[in-house]
């Protein structure tokens, strides 16, 4: 039941289905759906435009006058940053990349089998021919992150981490590792957190990816990394220096690409390694990720999954970089408390499979903010934090030929969603189902087959798209997957927004052996874009209906690597796991998260203002960091642990929370994190004893 958009068809099997429903829009579509599509970005004229507001109105025409463009051809300005994964038969890799490199705009890095690269859209399907490609896959959005905030603190917070002189003298508070920072929102270099005893920053660097003030990293040959600004500690310092001279910020005179007050990188760099956090002794870096709130912006940056895999690489070169002459690389602990919700989550992502690679190495570490999923009904009148929440289902079909729905609810009340929602099934190889969609009070699609799919397809009453693909054996982990796509009717003069009120996915068992099924909603940035008509118009995630959601695996995708540390957020006053906290397991029943940390009203720097120094947050970006700093002292008491063994010491040591036992939970893991403990049994890792008969 394959479905032509307007006679050009890219409807190769090994792109994703999102690459193959991009691949058949016009440039004009796709212009003002990468204002919220993090992979793809417009380079030309389109790139420029935005959707016309007109009094704060985004403007709407009649359903008789939209007009769907034909598509003779897909423009070369629409590029696309995608995951290339190469299983090669009697050839090497090095055999594929030439090929590979011939048709992309860009490849940026390759690891193992995989490969990231910024490839024009027109090409994607050639890119898919090449011997030895396996599949194609776009880079996940990420979200940015939430976390509560609270006024500006009223006090420095106090010693994160005291401990007794034996343990400071084996871990020497993190000397000798080097702490990075993944975020968004900018780096405060010049906070009293983050400066040493002769005034200087402790930041070795800032890689900013959306920066154009300074030479590229690639052009000062720290890696292969051609695009934003990297920003050194020198020119850090001599901010600082001429900052009091002139009566200006030292950040205004050594300005990155996004310096938002009270910004997010700033309080997780503080947790995680500032004079007052975990691990203060440390060397800093952060990588600050292009993702901004100006729509137009957006348009033409990258803000996804690729882009931190740039990241993370950019850190292990860094690590090298700064390791004195002739002595192995610094051990590194990395932090990400930025989220996707997208694929699988059994690790077999592509961003995950990265991570895992990288931190096959010893001496290194990831810690994963678990995500800020975890509520399902509302707590207070008003409350709409349970949108973020049911973003799980699962359920199974006994038997062939039995039925089951599952309920999505898309905003409504005054408001009109004006983003692509999308929803992923994901079931097991043995089994096969039919799918099909109902809109709120319409008919039904479908039902499609496996191997069937509804492409770009107008509903003429909603007058909005709607993609359906319902695939088998996905090249990551040989699951089948069904991806349904409710996309807004886009165009730089109007837009028609998903319609409101509950959508009914009917699965059908066709055979069935194991019948089990689990789904996700990939969460959008929720952000206010305007009016349609009368309406407020929104960016917002799409959720389950109470009756459709099940209130555990709303773990972030990235939290659901194998050798990451995925952590959840502690309310340490209340000695609970907070209630926004995402539960695991992850869809492969592993232990995911691993642990808990403070991660509610935690104190730590207030970037970017002449006001007070310190403000207080809440999240699991909170809680992430202080593993990372937890992980650095580790570290620096035994540079040879490898990411496994930290993980296994931090379960091992951690203390259940009261009322609860050992056996690990959906929402705190294995317990609280008990840095004492966890710095004395890393350095006893290596120890030998010999024993005496």
């Amino acid at each position: 039941m394959a479905k032509k958009n307007n006679g050009l068809k890219v409807n190769h099997r090994k792109l994703d289905p999102k690459l193959r429903m991009v691949a058949n829009c016009t440039t004009k579509v796709n212009a003002v759906r990468a204002e919220f599509t993090a992979a793809l970005t417009v380079t030309g004229a389109a790139g420029k435009q935005a959707i016309v507001r007109s009094d704060d109105a985004l403007k709407i025409v009649s359903s008789k006058q939209q007009i769907v463009p034909k598509l003779k051809s897909i423009s070369r300005d629409v590029l696309v940053n995608v995951f290339i994964q190469m299983k090669t038969h009697g050839q090497s890799k090095e055999d594929v990349l030439p090929k590979v490199r011939k048709l992309v705009t860009t490849v940026r890095l390759h690891r193992g089998d995989q490969a990231t690269a910024t490839v024009e859209l027109r090409d994607l399907a050639k890119l898919a021919e090449v011997p030895g490609v396996t599949s194609v896959e776009m880079g996940d959005t990420l979200a940015a992150p939430v976390p509560i905030r609270s006024d500006a603190a009223k006090g420095a917070p106090v010693a994160r981490v005291p401990m007794e002189n034996s343990l400071e003298a084996l871990h020497h508070n993190g000397e000798g590792v080097l702490i990075g920072i993944i975020d968004v929102q900018g780096f405060d270099f010049a906070h009293a957190d983050f400066l040493d005893k002769n005034g200087e920053t402790r930041f070795e660097r800032i890689w900013d990816q959306g920066g154009t003030t300074r030479p590229t990293p690639a052009e000062l040959k720290t890696g292969p990394f051609g695009y934003g600004a990297e920003i050194q500690r020198k020119e850090m310092n001599k901010a600082i220096k001429a900052a009091s001279k002139v009566g200006a910020p030292a950040t205004d005179l050594e300005p990155q690409s996004q310096m938002v007050p009270g910004s997010h990188g700033t309080h997780v760099a503080s947790i995680a390694a500032g004079n007052l956090g975990v691990c203060p002794g440390a060397k800093l870096a952060g990588v600050l990720i292009s993702l901004t709130e100006e729509d137009e912006d957006r348009r033409r940056s990258f803000y996804d999954s690729t882009r931190l895999v740039d990241a993370v690489e950019y850190l292990i070169a860094l690590s090298k970089k700064l390791a004195p002459k002739g002595k192995p690389p610094l051990p590194l602990s990395i932090n990400i408390s930025l989220g996707t919700n997208g694929h699988a989550h059994d690790g077999s992502a592509a961003c995950c499979r990265w991570i895992d690679a990288v931190l096959s190495v010893q001496g290194r570490c990831v810690s994963v903010a678990a995500g800020n999923a975890g509520q399902e009904v509302a707590e207070f009148p008003g409350d709409l934090g349970y949108f973020l929440g049911r973003i799980h289902t699962k359920g199974s079909l006994p038997a062939s030929d039995l039925t089951t729905d599952i309920e999505m609810e898309v905003i409504g009340n005054t408001r009109v969603d004006v983003s692509e929602n999308e929803l992923e099934i994901w079931y097991s190889p043995q089994d096969r189902f039919e799918v099909s969609l109902r809109p709120p009070g319409g008919e039904w699609l479908g039902p499609y087959k496996p191997r069937e799919f509804l492409q770009n397809h107008r509903l003429q009453r909603e007058g909005h798209f709607v993609s359906i693909y319902n695939d088998l054996y996905h090249p990551a982990n040989g699951a089948n997957y069904i991806a349904i796509y409710l996309t807004p009717f886009f165009d730089p003069k109007f837009v028609v927004g998903v319609k409101a009120g509950t959508w009914t996915v009917r699965l059908h068992g066709l055979e069935i052996r194991s019948g089990a099924f689990h789904g996700w909603i990939e969460r959008d940035d929720p952000r206010p874009a305007g009016r349609v008509g009368n309406l407020e118009a929104w960016r917002f995630p799409s959720c389950f209906s109470q009756r459709s959601n099940v209130d555990n695996s709303s773990i972030s995708t990235l939290a659901t690597a194998r050798h990451v540390v995925a952590v959840g957020n502690l309310d340490s006053m209340r000695e609970r796991i907070h209630i926004s906290s995402s539960q695991g397991p992850t869809r492969d029943d592993r232990f995911k998260p691993d642990v808990a940390a403070p991660g509610t009203d935690i104190v730590a720097a207030k970037a970017f203002t002449d006001g007070k120094e310190w403000i207080a947050m809440t999240g699991t970006s909170m809680a992430s960091p202080y593993v990372t700093g937890v992980a650095g002292l580790m570290l620096a008491a035994q540079r040879e642990l490898t990411a496994s063994q930290i993980v296994g010491i931090m379960q091992r040591t951690a203390k259940p929370l009261p009322g609860r036992g050992f056996p690990w939970s959906n929402d705190g893991g294995f317990g609280c994190i008990n840095a004492t403990e966890c710095v004395r049994e890393a350095a006893l890792v290596n120890k030998r004893e010999e024993r005496h008969s």
